[in-house]
């Protein structure tokens, strides 16, 4: 294989995974770690690719670009699965469940017509679709809004319909993930109203495939510390691992293989963030504020 032959490959490869170590590299290759690193350094020169501690990813997008939801649903199926599997299984039988817009969060929502009496509020006209239950097994509160690239409302409407919303756990999607910057979003709409959820949460899991780690949007949603449960995949490198878990109150990672996820967690080493803020009356007080939810367009 002729040496720009290679770095093609590297960049196809870094393109279809988000995020690749050194060592994967070079053994799916077969060439030693050095060539791999002269390759991605020289890639990355171009811009073709970001260069990072013991590995490479993906370019970043700029701050304020969101791909549509379409686009989107065909990438990092694999990772988005696992991921959504392992948040999935976190939340019980007969409780209330906010899930925000995303890909991952809406493969969650098809996991979740498994799950028997849930009540769910949610931000996404696509999880909303999945989980309408017209046999009355499931309540389904859609806030209104301004629609995203991802088709998400978002928006004053939206904050202002989950004002005195109480769930007990909210399946968070992230743009982007960043140990300084937290969970950033493209707009500073959509991280308004990520914000807004996780209020009316006390429980918040953060759904996110490592290509998002170091992704930093627009706007600031959350700092790490706010977020209970972040759930990962296995492509996330030991020290970005290390990183997140001592900010977040728990790391799931999730092997990317459907037969036999794999999961490892961690406590984070800061003291876990109050939730008395939290009310815990969640399932009866999203009931009784239906009339005051924004109407789907």
């Amino acid at each position: 294989m002729l040496a720009e032959e290679r770095r093609q490959a590297v960049v196809e490869l870094v393109r279809a995974r988000g995020a690749v170590r050194l060592a994967e590299l070079a053994g799916t290759l077969g060439v030693s770690e050095m060539t791999v690193r002269r390759d991605v350094a020289e890639l990355a020169a171009r811009g073709e690719l970001d260069r990072v501690h013991g590995g490479a990813m993906a370019p970043r997008a700029a701050s304020t670009d969101e791909p549509g939801f379409t686009v989107k649903s065909g990438q990092r199926v694999a990772e988005k699965t696992a991921v959504a599997r392992e948040a999935v299984a976190l939340v019980e039988a007969g409780s209330s469940v906010a899930l925000s817009g995303g890909t991952t969060t809406h493969l969650a929502a098809m996991m979740l017509r498994e799950v028997a009496g849930l009540v769910v509020v949610t931000n996404s006209l696509p999880v909303a679709d999945v989980l309408a239950d017209a046999d009355g097994q499931r309540e389904v509160l859609l806030v209104g809004g301004r629609p995203t690239p991802s088709r998400a409302l978002v928006g004053p409407l939206a904050v202002r319909a989950l004002d005195g919303v109480n769930v007990d756990v909210l399946l968070l999607g992230a743009h982007g993930l960043d140990p300084e910057r937290g969970l950033t979003t493209p707009t500073l709409e959509e991280a308004e109203t990520d914000r807004a959820l996780a209020r009316s949460a006390r429980r918040v899991v953060v759904l996110a495939d490592s290509a998002k780690w170091r992704v930093v949007g627009l706007a600031t949603a959350l700092p790490l510390e706010d977020v209970d449960v972040l759930v990962t995949d296995a492509g996330l490198p030991p020290e970005a691992r290390e990183e997140a878990a001592a900010r977040v109150g728990r790391l799931v990672v999730a092997g990317a293989s459907d037969e036999a996820p794999s999961r490892t967690t961690a406590a984070r080493t800061t003291p876990a963030r109050t939730t008395a803020a939290r009310t815990t009356a969640a399932r009866t007080t999203a009931a009784r504020t239906t009339d005051h939810l924004g109407d789907a367009p």
